[in-house]
């Protein structure tokens, strides 16, 4: 067996092991009926002593990957969004051991499982860093990002559970629409997943010809049936479908029906949810918040933001320049990626000054701590995806 498949398998024993600690989490939480957290603790030992194998096999997946890659496995969409579900699942165990709270597992670990599931779906292959990406500041700056990521992720983990405790499920109001919509995108993700494994599975794979934005000619290759098309697009591809709508330049069409389809087969598979239990799916899930400590997910919420925020600084804005004025002579640029770089530093600067100077504790603190997390998630699909740029490499 070579090294590759050693780190290939490590990655899956991780995924799998994930896997059963989310269900042990959920059993220890959903078998405290009495709130008395004995069989919670008991059992919550024995879901956390599953997470860190899967942990140390993640971990054991990240060092061979970069010995064989010779670099540090950072360099494109599958290796980044590994390290992110890696960093996710390494900051709740810190957090499990400091405070011992299984909910946190049962809400962090399939998310995990979701960001591991995804990163999956990209090109998987130990291929040759480009030029650009050959330096030292590759390990420097997107290690320190998604180490961020994954702190600032257990915020909104813990703003999530202290939502699904507080908020009225049973009257029309904003804040359950919002909360829904949450689980929502959840879903969608799993469309996603679902989606491209599907196309994946039947070699789905169709050629265009296209007029770039500099009026040459480009070619451009769809692994799900074309929604989206470019500027003046010719099919390379026998029998291929045709595109419906065509899209600007500035727009992968590719990636833009990537996400389309995901939409689609996610609001599918929400709405199969909803016909067959006939409740929301926040409201499955709420029963089993009803043990939460409060004051303590609100403690957990502010505390991954005064970690992670100075974190997202380093590795975002400061590394991210440095490294930007040696490749490109210049620290900023405004590429789509700088600028949700810079609105993400923004929301959490802001998140830090209504906590501390407006008093903004509990159930607004825990928004806050979604809406960051729906707004790194929002860079890592839809600004890589759909919106072309100088990071566009990934």
């Amino acid at each position: 067996m070579t090294l590759t498949e050693i780190s290939s398998n490590l990655l899956y024993a991780a995924f799998f092991a994930y896997l059963i600690a989310t269900f042990v989490f959920g059993g220890a939480v959903k078998g405290n009926k009495k709130g008395t957290f004995n069989s919670e603790q008991r059992w919550g030992k024995v879901a956390i002593t599953i997470t860190v194998i899967g942990f140390l096999a993640n971990l054991g997946y990240f060092f061979t990957r970069w010995i064989v890659s010779g670099h540090a496995p950072l360099s494109n969409m599958f290796e980044f969004t590994t390290a992110f579900g890696m960093t996710l699942v390494g900051g709740f165990i810190i957090l499990y051991f400091l405070y011992k709270t299984p909910v946190l597992g049962m809400v962090v670990l399939p998310v995990a499982l979701l960001i591991i599931a995804y990163a999956s779906m990209f090109p998987s292959e130990v291929s040759p860093l480009i030029p650009a990406l050959q330096t030292n500041w590759l390990a420097i700056h997107v290690s320190t990002v998604v180490i961020a990521e994954g702190i600032l992720a257990m915020s909104a983990a813990a703003g999530l559970i202290y939502l699904l405790k507080v908020v009225d499920l049973s009257k029309k109001s904003k804040q359950r629409f919002w909360l829904e919509g949450i689980l929502y995108f959840l879903v969608l993700v799993v469309g996603f997943v679902i989606s491209s494994s599907y196309f994946t599975l039947t070699n789905y794979e169709n050629t265009f010809q296209y007029v770039n934005k500099d009026d040459q000619e480009a070619t451009i290759i769809y692994n799900m049936p074309p929604i989206f098309g470019m500027n003046e697009s010719v099919p390379v591809t026998e029998d291929a479908m045709t595109p419906l709508v065509e899209t600007p330049a500035l727009v992968d069409a590719s990636k833009l029906t990537t996400v389309t389809w995901s939409l689609l087969v996610g609001t599918v598979l929400y709405v199969l949810i909803r016909l067959i239990t006939r409740r929301r799916i926040s409201q499955l899930i709420q029963p089993l918040m009803k043990n939460v400590n409060l004051q303590l997910m609100d403690e957990i919420n502010y505390r991954a933001v005064i970690i992670g925020f100075p974190l997202f600084t380093l590795g975002a804005l400061v590394f991210a320049m440095i490294w930007a004025q040696i490749t490109w002579s210049r620290f900023w640029g405004w590429d789509p990626k700088e600028v949700w770089a810079l609105v993400t530093w923004l929301f959490y600067a802001a998140y830090l000054h209504l906590r501390l100077g407006k008093g903004w504790q509990g159930e607004k603190s825990a928004w806050l701590g979604v809406i960051g997390f729906a707004i790194i998630m929002f860079n890592l699909i839809v600004v890589n995806l759909i919106i072309a740029g100088l990071h566009s490499y990934a």
